[in-house]
């Protein structure tokens, strides 16, 4: 028998703890690291990454050995620095928190990268590597092998610098609030005003909203500027044209090209924003108006209020976690592990970074996840998504190297997106009305479409960022605006917002914080739309497909990870269009 074969037998064996599962995850155990060692400083690191890079393999074992105490000391630093940016996150006007990571960026991590090169080139240049399995050291090795043609020396202080810059973005937003009816409000709190029927406080909750973003407009700009500059230069050091093609290739897109970017943004101009103008033009019937504007999105008709699935955080993990069980057992023990290891941060407050986010930890393997719930139907949908996340955490936990658990966020949005679809066969918990619950499905359904556009507008204009890096403030807002018309739908009006649509892409903090990942959520739409097409037709048989697919974590390819959950990996104009066919018959079905 094979190596892929034995270890295919390996995972499923593993895959049949699942059918009895067991969430209490433990935290992995140290044997190159003391127990009690903490991450302070980079004197106290260095000795274990001169110990590896000098250590001698004589052998294949004494090579697994090695690589093993190498996953070890990444482990502990990859959950030391997540906690760093939790707390910070968790708490952005605390300023010793937000000294403790650039602590980390600045003096910890530029230290690691010369050791991280060299421990990559000694692996690569040991003779026992042809002796490892090659199905499941494939993905692995390619990663090393790419890491070491892009790294350069010049780009370490670059990178710190960076990584400290972007998360001023989560500083300033965080601050931003706005006051209604004399009571302060989050911005994301605020969101709540824009689903009222009284068209007059929508619009003045609209302009409160855009007015506290304007404040900020010329220092998200300024930072920008620097963000661009620096990651252009890192394209240049490593030999690139532009940041762009760097970073298709520093993310790892083994598996498609710029140019299926492009084809897919055709595809979703051609085939989706048609659909979504549809949806929109019905809308504006339901609201009786003569035309739509941007406030009007989420409004709901006369005498209907919009829901309120739950009160606070504490109800919204207590449904979740119901829900999560019934779809199975092991997934609400998940969420209940978490929970006894205060592994939430759920409600919206002021000081708190905007967003949503599962981070993974490494040692410890229950993730944390951060959100700023606000008593919404998005609030339910973005904690399956995180919960989706979560699992793909305690799925993959047990893999024997860290570098099998970086799986590629194609894969990781699949889980937190199928997810979504999945859970709404228990939403009931969260709206008793059946009305109220057909509402929330249809919602549901519609922002997975409605999603598209937006996704589509956002990847072009990084691309035109990166491949521009020399513009104004002026051109690149004109680049934002043509781009922006070119994907949204014709029937939402802008006249007399125009100063706020030219500033619309600064809510967006992947531009800020992680260029490039933004795409990986259309591509993973379309995939968890395929999951649910399947779960429809084989319930069980799709969560075990889903599970299996989750607890490969990156030991496949991300071609192979969509075969084993049942569904290709495939984001063509053909596929676009059938998908978008198939929800807007599942819409029919729900108001049938």
């Amino acid at each position: 028998m094979d190596n892929y074969s034995c270890y295919n037998l390996f995972l499923h064996s593993k895959f049949q703890t699942y059918m009895n599962p067991n969430a209490d995850i433990k935290k992995i155990e140290r044997h190159f690291i003391p127990t009690n060692f903490m991450v302070t400083n980079w004197e106290t690191l260095k000795p274990f990454f001169d110990e590896l890079v000098e250590r001698e393999i004589a052998s294949l074992p004494a090579l697994e050995k090695w690589l093993q105490d190498v996953s070890e000391i990444q482990a502990v630093i990859s959950e030391d620095a997540c906690w760093r940016q939790i707390k910070m996150t968790c708490d952005t006007e605390n300023k010793e928190l937000e000294e403790a990571f650039t602590f980390f960026c600045m003096e910890i991590e530029p230290n690691i990268k010369p050791f991280a090169d060299s421990l990559n080139k000694k692996l690569m240049a040991s003779p026992f590597i042809k002796e490892l399995d090659k199905n499941l050291y494939f993905t692995y090795l390619r990663s090393v092998e790419k890491d070491i043609k892009l790294f350069n020396e010049k780009n370490i202080a670059i990178s710190a610098e960076i990584n400290v810059l972007a998360q001023q973005y989560g500083v300033i937003t965080g601050k931003m609030s706005v006051t209604i009816e004399g009571k302060e409000y989050t911005l994301q709190q605020a969101a709540k005003f824009l689903m009222l029927s009284d068209r007059n406080k929508r619009e003045q909750v609209y302009h409160k909203v855009n007015e506290r973003r304007q404040v900020d407009e010329v220092a998200l700009n300024n930072m920008f500027d620097d963000l661009l500059a620096k990651r252009h230069q890192i394209a240049v050091n490593a030999g690139f044209e532009n940041y762009r093609d760097y970073k298709f290739e520093e993310l790892g897109r083994f598996d498609y090209t710029v140019k299926d970017c492009e084809d897919f943004h055709a595809s979703i101009k051609k085939y989706i924003t048609p659909i979504v103008e549809e949806l929109y033009e019905h809308k504006r019937k339901q609201l009786g108006l003569g035309e739509l504007k941007p406030y009007d999105i989420d409004a709901e008709p006369e005498g209907q209020k919009p829901l309120e699935p739950f009160k606070n955080g504490e109800e919204l993990l207590a449904k979740s976690i119901e829900a999560f069980t019934n779809l199975r057992p092991y997934f609400g023990d998940c969420l209940r592990k978490m929970k006894a290891l205060n592994q939430f941060d759920l409600d919206s407050r002021k000081g708190k970074a905007p967003g949503g986010y599962n981070c993974p930890l490494a040692e410890t393997g229950a993730p944390f996840i951060f959100m700023n719930a606000a008593g919404t139907a998005d609030d339910v949908v973005t904690m399956m998504h995180e919960g989706g996340h979560a699992l793909h955490s305690f799925l993959s936990h047990d893999l024997s190297l860290s570098a099998f658990k970086e799986y590629p966020m194609e894969m990781a949005e699949l889980a937190s997106m199928s997810m979504e679809l999945f859970s709404m066969d228990e939403w009931h918990l969260f709206y008793a009305n059946e009305r109220e619950l057909k509402r929330a499905k249809a919602e549901e359904l519609e922002r997975a479409l409605s999603i598209f556009p937006w996704i589509a507008t956002i990847d072009k204009f990084q691309h035109w960022i990166y491949t521009n890096p020399i513009h104004s403030h002026e051109e690149r807002t004109l680049a934002w605006l043509q781009i922006h018309e070119e994907f949204a739908p014709k029937n939402i009006s802008w006249t007399g917002l125009e100063k706020y649509r030219s500033i619309l892409w600064q809510k967006q903090l992947h531009l800020f914080e992680v260029p490039f990942y933004y795409i990986e959520y259309g591509i993973a739409q379309l995939g968890a739309l395929a999951m649910w097409k399947q779960y429809k037709n084989d319930k069980e048989k799709t969560l075990d497909n889903y599970m299996l697919a989750l607890s490969k974590g990156y030991t496949q390819t991300l071609k192979d990870l969509y075969q084993t959950a049942g569904i290709s990996f495939d984001f063509s104009a053909n596929n676009v269009n059938a998908l978008s066919e198939f929800v807007q018959d599942e819409m029919k079905v729900i108001f049938g």
